[in-house]
């Protein structure tokens, strides 16, 4: 049976619950991961959720700060979290699907404004977090598995509006996109979106600097959807929903959606 499944950085799920509905109810995708929830679990309004058909979630959350949550039609068994770099953020978690699939939801370190650790804590603790998510895919090679998340790196060239002018601007320094590629081989995870899409720019991300994100169009693709390569070949109809990120009260993000016929 395929199923679909989104990632999403909501920047509060409690102000943006509405938004939130109307995805679930415009696509229906069978399994929603969201970060930056800013919210304690107890809080998230899995209610309003439940009454449109995604009645389980599993979720770690903090007060005004990080979080992740995973919304799912299908019944879904909590399997843990990391706390990598030891930051005591809710920044992780991880469910399995009845079919046998599990599903890691991560929201990565910004890092801060400086790509200079020497000077910006914040970065530092991005670089740390990142070297213990390649540690840990090295010691348990995950399998049956997709991880999804906003990972606060855009990698690729196509994956920003100017490579150039990026290069020193943190979320595509090149210390940083070497340790995400360091991450992603640990595990051997095929990056879901560009195996879809492999030519073009392509963004998940616009900044609420910008007047007119639309028209300026100043984007990264800062979200990702990777799998492990027993269940990659069964991926397809990959895309970003760009007109959400201009609903109203937007996240700056838009969600990412990938279907698996499993």
């Amino acid at each position: 049976m395929p199923f679909t499944i989104a990632t999403w950085n909501i920047n509060s799920v409690r102000l943006r619950a509405p938004i939130v509905q109307k995805l679930l109810l415009d696509e229906g995708p069978d399994v929603l991961c969201l970060q930056e929830t800013k919210s304690p679990v107890d809080k998230i309004p899995a209610e309003v959720f439940a009454e449109i058909g995604y009645g389980h979630m599993v979720a770690r959350g903090q007060k005004g700060y990080n979080g992740v949550a995973i919304l799912s039609k299908l019944p879904i068994e909590d399997v843990g979290a990391e706390d990598f770099a030891s930051l005591g953020h809710a920044r992780h978690v991880a469910g399995r699907l009845e079919n046998g699939v599990t599903i890691h939801n991560f929201y990565v370190p910004a890092g801060g404004d400086v790509a200079d650790r020497t000077v910006n804590e914040k970065f530092g603790q991005k670089l740390d977090y990142l070297t213990e998510m390649r540690d840990w895919f090295r010691g348990d090679k995950p399998e049956k598995a997709i991880l999804v998340g906003d990972l606060n790196i855009a990698p690729r060239e196509d994956d920003v509006w100017s490579h150039k002018k990026l290069l020193k601007v943190v979320s595509h320094t090149p210390i940083e996109v070497e340790q995400m590629a360091e991450t992603q081989d640990a595990g051997n995870w095929v990056d879901i979106t560009r195996q879809d899409i492999p030519d073009g720019q392509l963004y998940s991300w616009w900044s609420y600097r910008a007047k007119d994100w639309s028209a300026a169009d100043k984007g990264r693709r800062l979200d990702h959807v990777w799998a492990t390569p027993d269940i990659s070949n069964a991926a397809h109809s990959s895309r970003v929903l760009r007109d959400v990120r201009g609903w109203e009260k937007p996240s700056d993000h838009a969600p990412v959606f990938a279907t698996f016929d499993l």
